[in-house]
Parts: C-alpha cells; sequence; structure tokens
C-alpha cells in the first residue's frame, strides 16, 4: 500500500495522522504525511516522508478577531458574528494550502487518507484512487441517536438529531468555493455537484470513514453502516527518546506528582487565563506544571510550587501527574486517558464541550469548568476534587487501560488493508 495522509491544524490535529503514517510503515506499507511546515521536525523525528503545507488558518491563532470568537465560544449573537468573519478570513488562506498540496501530490498513491479540515477527495479523485475520511471527533456521521456534539445547540427533541448535523454540512459547503476553484484550476478536473460530500464518492458509494477514538468514551450508532469503523484512539510511539530538560526533571523530583495545566493553541484571552490558572493552583494547595503551549495560557513565572514550560510529550508527562488539566481537544483528551490520570476539562469551542461532557460521564473528570465561566474559585475546586476524589482516581486507571489495549492505529492500518483489497488496489 502506498499511502498518502493528508491533515492540517495544530497538534491535535497532525499528530494522530503522524501515528497513523509511523504505523503504516511499521507494517510494511510506503506512508507520506502532508501538513503544515512547522510539523517537519517532528515528522523527522519519526523518519516520516514528509510534505510540508502553507501554514494558513494557523495563522490566525494569534490574530485578535479569531480569538474573541473563540473567547465567545462562537455562542450568540457576538460569537456568530465573530465565526462568519473568521470563516471569511480562512477562505484566502486555505487556498494557499491547497496550491501546496495540488503541487506536493504524491503520484503513486494509491489511497488518499484526509481529514474534513481539507478536501482532498478531490486529489484522490485526480489520482483515480479511493479517499478515506479520518475523523479525530464525532459529529462527521451523522445519527438519529444523539446530536452533531461539534455544534452549540440547546437540548432538543431526539426527532431532531440528525437535522443538527446539516451544520457540518453547512461548513464544509461554506469552503466549497475555495475547494471548487481548486478542484477546475489547479486539478484539472471537471466541475460536479456535491464535491463537498466527504462521506460518498462521486457514484454515491459510502467512503471509507476511519473514526480515530474509543466507542468506550463517546457514543457510536450501530446503525452506522460497514464502512465506519471507530477504531479507538491513533498514539505515537512512547517517546523513548526524549529526554526532559533538567529543571523538569529536577521539578518532579522534589516534591509529589504536580497538576498538569495546559490550554494548547486555544489562545483565548491567554493573560487573564494565566493569572486565574496561578490563583487556582495556590488555592487548590498543589504542585503544578504549566504548559503555555500555542498561547493558551500566559503571564506565568516559575515559582517553588509551578514550573512553566512550552511544552513536552504528553505520553511522557501525563503519567508523571497527578491530574491532568486541559481544554478538551480530541488528542489531548486521548493522551489523558491513556495515561490512566484524572482530568479536569476546561472546553473553549467545536468538540472541546463534548469531550468535557464525556470524560465527566465516564467518571474520569469533574464537572466540566467552560472557559467562558472559568474562575480561580471554581478551577481550584475543580482541581482539588480531580487530586482527592478517589474513585476518579480508579475509574481513571481503569479507562487508560483499556483505551490503550485497543491499539487504534492498528486497527486502523488493518481496515485499510481491507479497504484496498476490496478495491483491488
Amino acid at each position: 500500500m502506498k499511502a498518502f495522509l493528508v491533515t492540517h491544524g495544530t497538534r491535535g490535529d497532525v499528530q494522530p495522522f503522524l501515528a497513523l503514517t509511523v504505523a503504516l510503515r511499521a507494517a510494511g506499507h510506503q506512508a507520506r504525511l502532508a501538513a503544515p511546515a512547522s510539523f517537519a521536525a517532528q515528522a523527522a523525528e519519526h523518519d516520516v516522508d514528509f510534505t510540508p503545507l502553507d501554514e494558513g488558518p494557523n495563522r490566525l491563532l494569534t490574530d485578535p478577531a479569531a480569538r474573541e470568537a473563540i473567547e465567545t465560544g462562537y455562542r450568540g449573537v457576538r460569537g456568530k458574528i465573530s465565526a462568519l468573519r473568521t470563516l471569511r478570513r480562512i477562505k484566502p488562506l486555505m487556498s494557499a494550502v491547497l496550491r501546496d498540496l495540488g503541487r506536493a501530490a504524491w503520484r503513486e498513491a494509491d489511497v488518499v487518507v484526509h481529514s474534513p479540515a481539507l478536501p482532498a477527495q478531490h486529489l484522490a479523485e485526480l489520482l483515480g484512487v479511493p479517499a478515506v475520511l479520518a475523523t479525530l471527533q464525532p459529529g462527521w456521521v451523522p445519527t438519529a441517536l444523539f446530536p452533531c456534539p461539534m455544534v452549540p445547540l440547546p437540548r432538543l427533541p431526539q426527532a431532531l438529531n440528525r437535522a443538527t448535523y446539516l451544520a457540518v454540512t453547512g461548513t464544509l459547503r461554506a469552503h466549497a468555493g475555495v475547494a471548487n476553484a481548486w478542484r477546475t484550476g489547479a486539478l484539472g478536473l471537471p466541475a460536479r455537484r456535491g464535491g463537498h460530500d466527504v462521506l460518498h464518492a462521486a457514484d454515491g458509494a459510502d467512503r471509507l470513514v476511519l473514526q480515530a477514538f474509543s466507542p468506550h468514551v463517546t457514543h457510536t450508532d450501530p446503525a452506522w453502516p460497514e464502512s465506519v469503523r471507530t477504531t479507538g484512539f491513533w498514539y505515537l510511539p512512547a517517546a523513548g527518546s526524549w529526554s526532559p530538560p533538567e529543571r523538569l526533571s529536577q521539578f518532579l523530583g522534589e516534591g509529589p506528582p504536580p497538576v498538569y495545566l495546559g490550554f494548547g493553541s486555544m489562545a483565548g484571552q491567554a493573560q487573564r487565563t494565566g493569572t486565574i490558572v496561578a490563583e487556582a493552583v495556590r488555592r487548590a494547595g498543589v504542585r503544578a506544571v504549566l504548559a503555555t503551549g500555542w498561547g493558551g495560557i500566559a503571564a506565568v513565572e516559575d515559582s517553588p510550587e509551578v514550573l512553566v514550560i512550552e511544552a513536552a510529550p504528553h505520553d511522557w508527562l501525563f503519567p508523571r501527574m497527578s491530574a491532568v488539566v486541559h481544554h478538551g481537544g480530541g488528542g489531548t483528551t486521548g493522551a489523558a486517558l491513556a495515561a490512566g490520570r484524572p482530568q479536569v476539562v476546561c472546553p473553549f469551542v467545536a468538540d472541546q464541550p463534548h469531550w468535557a461532557e464525556r470524560m465527566h460521564a465516564v467518571g474520569v473528570a469533574p464537572a466540566p469548568v467552560p472557559q467562558q465561566r472559568l474562575t480561580a474559585e471554581g478551577l481550584a475546586a475543580a482541581i482539588t476534587a480531580a487530586v482527592q476524589d478517589a474513585a476518579l482516581a480508579r475509574r481513571a486507571g481503569e479507562l487508560g487501560r483499556v483505551v490503550r489495549a485497543e491499539d487504534g492505529v492498528t486497527a486502523a492500518v488493518r481496515a485499510l488493508e481491507e479497504h484496498l483489497a476490496s478495491e483491488g488496489k
């Protein structure tokens, strides 16, 4: 198999695809990953064949208008206006990403595996190979069992559940103009209706969908077609070659396991968040490792009880923590689950409220602490519950063993092998 994997976004969007690329190579296949150029070093660490793409919408992570959209969680009139402004700015940025993707297409590939973030189904059509959709959160495959987890909606009658997925379809349609221009221009393909549909091929056949999360922690629908495979989370091999900086090793050895706090690329009001986090740590009376990441936390300095770092591999760091406080991104949620540690989830937008609710529902986290209502008092109370509740710790350990045993990347490789065999590739 020669698999061309295509994704875009931040660490949580890219790392699972990197994990699948590594797993495909380990299984004896050829695989190439196309992702933002800023991930070239990480790909090189794993000896992965890498195609750099323009940073595109990642440039908006420090943009004031985009931060405003994040702060509102896209809720209310203000949130919807901010979201629309951000969408308008994403279109030209996405054109640069697609330009790079078209120029760097792997002509020898016999399957294209892509995230919903990029319309690489058009590239697969150009190459004459199957397109496989890989999703890192539920919400892309409609169901009547539960509403779309990526849409902030009030509680609705069950009869309306399937209709909520039209919001996702609408988002794909909103970017169809850029995708269609790329299709007919750079790729030289004829225009066709329904090209934005990532679930079905041009002839209407179901595409293979790999859902890279665990059915043990979020709902799935038994009525979904056989083409929908929920594999478990996709984890990179353990960071055995990574060595922590001396200051981190020293801090970990100086006392009981600390609490991790990091909000990834969810910048929002980073300085305000940093002030709240520092005060919450003080109130909870815990030691803490604060990860600034892509700007999620700012304005915090080292102290005897707090160590500020930029980042560290989650698979190395999280098992050494007493609890993990994070924003609810799918990748970080999966890493915290695998580590078997209690969590505190402070969601911003998109699928994050879903993961926050699910972590509470499966018994590994107290009730979510939404960023829009984040206070030092509320966060301190949640941290205290996470580190002192024996039931949370026990359940986190149990569920950690379950998700690690799923071996999601191996299941995904097997599904791709079966799919290509059925396609005669």
